[in-house]
């Protein structure tokens, strides 16, 4: 198997492709990563910045610089000794515009469509208007207001002969069945000869060939005779006309979709969509002819060595993820003697694990993110800062609360109709057993809820369509708490629905006397002479085995949707005690974990899944991996900050929008007192290391990214505006109020204040970056760089966190100079991105020291033992002794992210036992340590020149 080094991941669109990650390749080699790690690289939607919204699975996106490009880079990197992984996105693909083949073949032929069954699209549903159709909700408008505005037009591509209906840039094909009567419309000779081929069509695949056949004689007329005599027919279904907009409406009334405006899906979508968005369809990966149709690509350019592994996207809405990872690796496997790299993108509540039955090397690296991100914050600040946040927020609820409150709103207003689609599933079950035929929709629908509301974890994994359990031990906690929420009358069902969802197979009584009376009526038919042909005995079994599994899919996909909306977009922007600890894979109210914790956490990964990726930011963090150290700082001096947050609140009060009004009712005012802590510490986490605040280009260049962030995160809280109902009044006030605190003219104001703590928490807040660094590198798993946070980032969410990197500029900065060199410049980075290549050399000089290397957590004594984490890693005769200061906030005097070596007296690492070694070398600051007669390591002498050290055993080459 080729295992990774170290990986960087790289987020490619047509402004940074493969030739331009090509061009990069030598830095990325000095750098010392072993392999590239892409975002996905198959053909998405035209100008696509990250790839997800893939239109076609077949094809390398040309955009990117299509398969050549790939290769190119592909083979440039085996030279060099290095590999490649790319993100691949089995669960959805996207849909409106008009680049989706698959999509636009089910629109122009419906349920008869060769791709039918490629999305997860409900042919029946129970709106008459939506039977045997496709939602298409792309409309800026109500769909009365688009057609009578002629913004719905009906066009004709020359190119293949097709007729369509265009909206702005989507384009729904007509279907054939509909080509006699158009080429009849206009009474001409030549159109209607050329509808003759077309009568009679219907949307059965025979006639579809037909269809073909057809439409090559209609091509070779538009090439003889022009596009003039269809110019015709499109005038007589031109929306300017009464008449022939009302022939417009019932051209689009026969046609398998119906066009909507945008709101309508939130209620009526009648497809899987990723999360809300409509624009992604969920694609039925689960069926064999999809999933080798959506991997052909990957298993060829992996049987070929062009690619060495992949990152599985949102793995969670998959309908089997494990048994989408078997399928996956044993389709992998015998294309090449190396094994596969498979890595899945996991969010894993607090205290779930990675299930050990799946076959992938591990997750992306969210849990390691939210593991190093708790033990940088003191346990100390949590009732302190929760006591400010409820002085602001006006209560005391939990983020458990605030969350449940979240996923009540969601769950009615955003994803409703995932909710009726898995409660119909169950429902349908109910009506066909008479036991429980009399259970009503609406019971079920609210079991549904009530357990989607309380589910602990994204979702359950049953095998088999029943659940084990571990997954009961998460739907208990949900049956419980729905069963406490429910009224009495709904008891029965909630027993029936836990039964359905996994709690058992169909009863085998039931199923037995189905299969009883099943015979019964076959032989009646028999003996009738019917000639209706019968499934076999068991066929009813097999039905409700499908049922079953059918809802648990359905269910599993509304949790997971459900949690990731409730938490990451919208709890996280609405509860404000720390907002470091407000990030993807994270829980708040686990607001810090100890040092005992951490390394457990490493012991379990080793032994479970010791090579899945350590990431500390991603193309999805909400906040960069520089910013939220610099923010746990605060955890350590709450007082100080709930200080500042009330002086800045009075100095910015003459900025507040409709003050005069807050008089009257509180906290109307814009941005509200939320919303302007929340901006605070966002100022605070982000500020430039660099930046004075007399720059005004610098200080305005900070405003207008903030503002981005502020935006997203007014909408995302769903309070005062959100996506679907923007206040836009209110959302330009908290603009107005952002740069006005920002403006020049604050500069002996607010702005000296803002830049003054930032100067006192970032020393500190730059420690705990070098620290989270370093256990990224040496800890067991795969440490994954993400784009350009070699040097500081305090980069905010998308599309901020996905700017362009400054490749020259890190290129520049590397040389051979020790991190300790570089330290009392800490403010230009370079003391980080030299740690980042000093370890990458360590993992390439001994790969198995930190890779396959037993961990050991070791023993810290002294005064200030509190304050310093240590570990080895031992493989062989090869050895390393990783230690870090942590929580130093109080420590450190001066401006430098150190604590002075006198600070630290007696406080000294214990090594194990037979740790003989005579001489240990830094390779952060090349100094050469010995441990002392008592064979312990003074932390006075191993934290003298730097906040961290990796010793070993192992000299630098040059050393």
């Amino acid at each position: 198997m080729t295992i990774p080094r170290a990986t960087l991941r790289l987020q490619l669109h047509q402004g940074f492709t493969f030739d331009d990650a090509l061009a990069q390749l030598d830095y990325f080699v000095a750098l010392g990563v072993s392999h590239l790690y892409t975002s996905p690289i198959t053909t998405a939607q035209p100008g696509s910045t990250h790839g997800y919204d893939t239109v076609d699975y077949g094809t390398v996106s040309a955009e990117l610089g299509g398969e050549a490009g790939l290769r190119r880079l592909a083979a440039k990197l085996h030279e060099r000794g290095m590999g490649l992984i790319i993100d691949i996105v089995p669960n959805h693909m996207g849909v409106g515009g008009a680049h989706n083949a698959w999509w636009r073949d089910i629109l122009e032929w419906g349920r008869h469509s060769a791709y039918a069954r490629h999305f997860d699209v409900d042919w029946h549903s129970p709106d008459p208007a939506l039977r045997g159709k496709v939602l298409m909700p792309f409309l800026n408008a109500q769909y009365g207001e688009e057609l009578a505005a002629g913004r719905i037009e009906l066009k004709f591509d020359a190119r293949d002969a097709r007729f369509y209906v265009a909206y702005g840039p989507h384009a729904c094909p007509i279907c054939p069945t509909d080509y006699a009567a158009l080429l009849q419309s206009t009474n001409r000779a030549g159109l209607d000869a050329l509808a003759a081929p077309f009568q009679g069509l219907t949307t059965q695949p025979d006639d579809q060939q037909r269809a073909t056949d057809a439409r090559k004689a209609l091509l070779a007329f538009v090439e003889r005779d022009g596009t003039a005599p269809i110019d015709f027919v499109l005038e007589a279904y031109a929306g300017a006309d009464p008449i022939a907009r009302e022939r417009l409406h019932r051209l689009l009334e026969r046609q398998h979709y119906r066009l909507a405006w945008w709101r309508t899906a939130t209620d009526e979508v009648n497809w899987r969509r990723f999360f809300d968005v409509s624009a992604l369809a969920g694609v039925r990966v689960e069926r064999h002819d999809v999933f080798e149709a959506v991997h052909k690509l990957v298993f060829r350019l992996y049987a070929d060595g062009v690619i060495d592994g992949v990152r599985v996207d949102h793995v969670d809405g998959l309908a089997d993820p494990r048994e989408y990872c078997e399928r996956l690796r044993q389709r992998l496997v015998p294309l090449r003697a190396a094994l596969p790299y498979i890595v899945v993108e996991k969010i894993l509540a607090h205290g779930e694990a990675l299930r050990d039955d799946w076959p992938v090397q591990g997750t992306t690296g969210y849990d390691f993110m939210n593991d190093v991100g708790a033990l940088l914050h003191d346990p100390a600040g949590a009732e302190p800062l929760a006591e400010i946040w409820a002085g602001i927020a006006g209560t005391r609820a939990s983020f458990a609360q605030v969350q449940l409150d979240a996923r009540r709103e969601v769950l009615a207003a955003y994803l409703c109709a995932e909710l009726d689609h898995a409660a119909r599933a169950l429902h349908r079950i109910a009506r066909e057993q008479t036991a429980t035929r009399d259970f009503t929709y609406a019971s079920v629908h609210r079991t549904v809820a009530q357990l989607a509301l309380h589910f602990p974890v994204y979702r359950i994994y049953p095998a088999n369509g029943l659940r084990g359990p571990l997954d009961n031990r998460y739907f208990d906690i949900a049956r419980d708490a729905a069963r406490r929420a429910l009224p009495r009358a709904s008891r029965a069902v909630l027993e029936q629905v836990d039964a359905w969802l996994g709690g058992r197979t169909p009863d085998a009584d039931a199923q037995a006397a189905n299969n009883k009376a099943t015979r019964a009526v076959r032989d009646a038919q028999s003996t009738a002479q019917t000639g209706v042909q019968n499934g076999p005995p068991n066929a009813p079994l097999s039905h409700a085995l499908i049922a079953q599994r059918t809802a648990l899919a359905l269910f599993s996909q509304l949790t997971a949707p459900l949690a990731a909306k409730a938490a990451e977009d919208t709890a996280y922007y609405r509860y404000g005690r720390l907002l470091s600890r407000n990030e993807v894979g994270s829980d708040p109210d686990d607001f810090a974990r100890s040092v005992d914790d951490f390394h457990a956490a490493n012991r379990e990964r080793q032994r479970r899944f010791p090579h899945a990726l350590l990431t500390t930011a991603t193309h999805d963090h909400k906040r960069g991996e520089d910013t939220r150290a610099r923010l746990a700082v605060l955890s350590e001096l709450p007082t100080e900050w709930g200080a500042a947050l009330r002086a800045w609140s009075t100095l910015n009060q003459p900025h507040r929008r409709n003050d005069v009004v807050a008089a009257v009712n509180a906290g109307d005012w814009a941005p509200g007192p939320m919303a302007e802590a929340m901006l605070y510490q966002t100022l605070v986490g982000c500020w430039p290391t660099d930046l004075d605040p007399g720059d005004e280009a610098g200080v305005r260049a900070l405003a207008e990214r903030v503002a981005q962030w502020q935006l997203k995160a007014l909408r995302e809280a769903k309070q005062r505006t959100n996506w679907l109902a923007p206040d836009e009044s209110y959302e330009s006030d908290c603009q107005a109020f952002l740069f006005d605190i920002l403006a020049p003219q604050r500069r002996d104001g607010f702005l000296d204040a803002l830049a003054g703590f930032v100067a006192r928490v970032a020393p500190a807040g730059a420690l705990n970056a070098l620290l989270q660094t370093t256990l990224r590198l040496t800890s067991p798993g795969v440490p994954d760089l993400y784009q350009g946070t070699e040097l500081w980032d305090f980069s905010l969410v998308e599309p901020d966190n996905r700017r362009p990197v400054d490749h020259a500029l890190r290129a520049a900065a590397l040389d051979d100079a020790p991190p300790a060199a570089k330290l009392p410049h800490w403010r230009d980075a370079q003391v980080k991105l030299a740690i980042v290549r000093r370890l990458l050399a360590l993992r390439s000089r001994s790969p198995e020291l930190l890779r396959e290397g037993s961990y050991l957590p070791l023993e810290v004594r002294g005064a200030l033992a509190q304050h310093a984490i240590a570990f080895a890693r031992r493989q062989g005769d090869a050895c390393a002794v990783i230690v870090g200061t942590r929580l130093a906030a109080t420590l450190i005097e001066g401006q430098a992210p150190l604590v002075a070596s006198a600070r630290w007296g007696d406080t000294a690492i214990v090594l194990p036992n037979g740790w003989n070694v005579p001489q240990w070398h830094d390779w952060l600051s090349d100094a050469v340590r010995t441990a002392d007669g008592e064979n312990t390591l003074p932390l006075r002498d191993v934290l003298a020149a730097m906040p961290v050290a990796v010793l070993s055993n192992l000299a630098r080459a040059h050393a």
